[in-house]
């Protein structure tokens, strides 16, 4: 659920439904996805994702810069780094890897370029 009112949007995070996650390829029944300013045909925007305890993302590369916060939970890079509550996390365009989970995670993320237009966000 959103309000909008001239140049602003209130996203009632707490409230809106989550969708499936499909950011790199088939939807994946463990994770859900709530867009926020996220722009699926550019690609770019914010967005909040929550992974169920065991989930894990497809490896992929990234065509942008991706930026993202855990607000809740873990996180685990394929490198075994394990993220927690308050790390932020930047991968540069071109960057690859994947994230799992064991005990769930809750994070918020954008994914941007510095030569692209941005996001206006509706």
């Amino acid at each position: 659920m959103s309000e909008s009112v001239k140049n602003r949007v209130i996203i009632k995070t707490a409230s809106t439904e989550f969708e499936p996650y499909d950011f790199d390829g088939p939807l994946q029944e463990d994770m859900s996805l709530l867009r926020l300013s996220h722009d699926n045909e550019t690609g770019q925007g914010a967005y909040m994702i929550k992974m169920e305890p065991g989930a894990e993302t497809i490896r992929h590369v990234h065509k942008r810069r991706e930026e993202y916060l855990i607000i809740e939970g873990d996180l685990i890079e394929d490198d075994g780094t394990i993220l927690g509550p308050g790390d932020y996390v930047i991968y540069q365009a071109g960057s690859e890897h994947n994230s799992r989970t064991k005990n769930g995670c809750f994070l918020i993320g954008i994914d941007y370029s510095f030569s692209e237009p941005n996001v206006n966000v509706t």
